[in-house]
This record gives C-alpha cells, structure tokens and sequence, in this order.
C-alpha cells in the first residue's frame, strides 16, 4: 500500500470518529535538522527527519513516524502506523492508536491512558510506562525499567534481554555484572503470555494483576496501588 493510501486508511479512522472533524490529508513529510509538527486534524504520508523532533498534535494521523535524533510526542487520539526512534523518548497520549510496533534504541517509551499498540513494544535503554494502555504484540527490553500500571493490557509477553558489562576481569575469569532493573505490574493489569528475564531483576507483582509464567526472576506480591520500593 503507499504512504498516501495508508495516510487515506488513517484518515478514514479519524474521521470516523464522533469527536473528529475530517482531517486534511497532506503528503510525506521530511527534514534534515529541524523539529516537525503536524496540526491537528491533519493525516501525513511518512514523517521523518534526522536532527530534531516529531509531534503530532490532537486527533492527527501519519503513516510511518522515524526520526534519528529527537523526541516522538503523539498527542491525543492520534493514529498512525509505526513509530521508531534511535535517540530520543516516544510518548503516545490518550487514545492514541499504533497500527503497527514502537521501536527505539536509547530512549523511553511511555503510552497514555487507553492508548494502543497493536504491534510490540521495543527498546534498548529507557523506562517503559504504561497508563491503562493495550499492546497487542509483547514488550521487550533490555536495561530499561517496565511500569505497567494499573488496568494496563499486554498480549504477547514481556522479555528482558541479557545486558551485562564485561571488562578485565569478566574476560580473565569469565564473570559478568548485570545491572538489575525493576519491573512493576500494577493492580488490575494482564498479561498474556511469559514473562521472561534473561538477567537479575526486581519483579513486584500486585496481588490484583494477573500474568503469564514467570522465567528468570522471582515474583514478590505487593497490596494497595504501589510495590514498597
């Protein structure tokens, strides 16, 4: 499908909304250094740029939103394709829709109350939060603390990659640190499918979440709306 023909599909979505007003389609979108915004109500093709960051304000769409170095806001009611970013967080507001994954490197992810991802959710460093959000494709990192709050949904399971730092004496003697993260499930969150930790953390569990099997780590019941941490 082409990027208009997917930023007409976007628009389509929005419009069919109660609350949109039609949105004005516009085409790809690029830049080299410079920020990006796209007005609200507007659809974009591909949104992209090296140096700077990308925001779409309320109710707009896009197909495709990349950037190298900067910061991805998407503001409310947004709808768009995938999301990635090498340096730089990714936010989603509320209600906003994914169609496909959110990936970056070093930075945090952070999806506002019933915003969805139908793809999985991926980075390398940096939190991982969600506000009763969905994401239908898993989560996986592997140094970043994970916060899935409270009546937040996950299919696919959540996987904590291995991360160790090896210098002289793991080379010598073969050892390795593993930073040891945390990992918080709130109260009336699910998760489908395994949670797997490939390296030390700290899992609180709420005593009201339900989740998969646990490989790895060792779940410590928590009460009330927060772990004692």
């Amino acid at each position: 499908m082409s990027h208009f023909g997917q930023g007409l599909l976007i628009a389509t979505a929005l419009a069919a909304s109660p609350l949109a007003a039609a949105p004005a389609p516009v085409g790809d979108i690029g830049q080299i250094n410079g920020s990006i915004v796209v007005a609200a109500g507007q659809v974009a093709g591909n949104v992209s740029t090296i140096n700077g960051g990308i925001q779409l304000e309320d109710k707009a769409g896009a197909a495709g939103v990349h950037t190298v170095n900067g910061s991805i806001t998407l503001g409310a009611g947004t709808a768009v394709q995938s999301v990635d970013t090498v340096n730089g967080s990714i936010s989603v507001g509320a209600g906003g829709r994914v169609a496909d994954a959110i990936t970056a490197v070093n930075g945090a992810i952070l999806l506002g109350s019933s915003a969805d991802v139908a793809g999985r959710l991926t980075n390398v460093n940096g939190k991982i939060e969600l506000h009763a959000a969905h994401v239908g494709g898993g989560i996986e990192t592997v140094s970043g603390e994970i916060a899935i709050g409270a009546h937040s949904r996950i299919e696919g399971g959540i996987v904590v990659k291995k991360s160790c730092n090896k210098g002289f004496w793991s080379w010598l003697y073969g050892w390795s640190y593993c930073q040891r993260q945390l990992v918080v499930i709130g109260p009336d969150a699910i998760v489908h499918g395994p949670l797997r930790f490939e390296h030390d953390v700290k899992l609180y569990v709420s005593a009201r979440a339900r989740i998969g099997a646990v490989e790895g780590a060792k779940a410590m019941l928590y009460s009330g709306d927060r772990p004692p941490i």
